[in-house]
């Protein structure tokens, strides 16, 4: 597929337990969550259970197109999931970026490369990856013409931009409503049809068949109620 929607809580769940399942999971134990709120582990809260779907879908899709040699860069990486399940299943060229300090007292940081930079204006070589994730990221600060510039600079001919994102069919007003200082967009179906058409003047476009339609808003947040969606877009060869 090249678009899916998340349809309900459910599916939240079930993609959780698959990935309690397959040992992939990293959220907190209850150990560590009780160490976490005395203060006796400072190190960063890794994933959201509400995200689960997201990170199952990109895994799969990964698993699906992308060999363990592949390199992929997770974007908006810090607290990111993403890269510490992929590492769990032998991928080992893995980096990730994120304007966030603390990004490098991540797990894995010894394997894992963590660079800290804006993933707008990142410093890696054209070509460098075949795989670009970005979970719950792009609707912030939202900025279609430099993230797809960059990302079509840094894919290989082939490669996969996969990104999950908050959406709603129809338009829902985020006027006025900030997250980490940046602009908030719930993105609708105009919205990513334009991003789409966008898209192919960067040679990229959709994976697969497009499935936009949603009928329940499971995830509440910021006053406003929604779903999320996920796009793979791939790169010309």
């Amino acid at each position: 597929m090249g678009m899916l929607v998340l349809q309900n809580e459910d599916q939240i769940d079930k993609a959780r337990a698959e990935l309690v399942r397959r040992n992939l999971s990293t959220l907190d134990s209850p150990m560590r969550t009780l160490l976490r709120r005395v203060g006796l582990d400072k190190s960063p809260a890794i994933g959201d259970r509400v995200k689960s779907w997201d990170v199952l879908r990109t895994t799969q899709f990964i698993e699906e197109k992308v060999s363990k040699a592949g390199a992929i860069l997770d974007i908006g990486a810090y607290a990111s999931e993403i890269l510490i399940v992929l590492h769990r299943l032998g991928y080992h060229n893995l980096v990730g970026v994120d304007l966030n300090p603390a990004l490098r007292q991540m797990r894995h940081a010894d394997v894992i490369r963590y660079e800290i930079s804006d993933f707008l204006q990142t410093p890696f070589a054209n070509a460098s990856f075949d795989a670009i994730t970005s979970i719950s990221v792009i609707e912030h600060g939202f900025q279609a013409d430099r993230l797809l510039r960059e990302t079509s600079r840094l894919l290989r001919p082939g490669g996969y931009f996969l990104a999950s994102f908050d959406y709603w069919p129809e338009k829902i007003d985020t006027t006025g409503t900030k997250f980490f200082d940046m602009d908030w967009t719930i993105f609708s179906r105009s919205d990513l049809t334009a991003f789409i058409e966008d898209a192919k003047s960067y040679g990229m476009i959709p994976s697969g068949p497009l499935a936009m339609d949603a009928t329940q808003k499971p995830i509440d947040c910021g006053g406003k109620q929604y779903t999320f969606g996920w796009l793979a877009l791939q790169k010309s060869a």
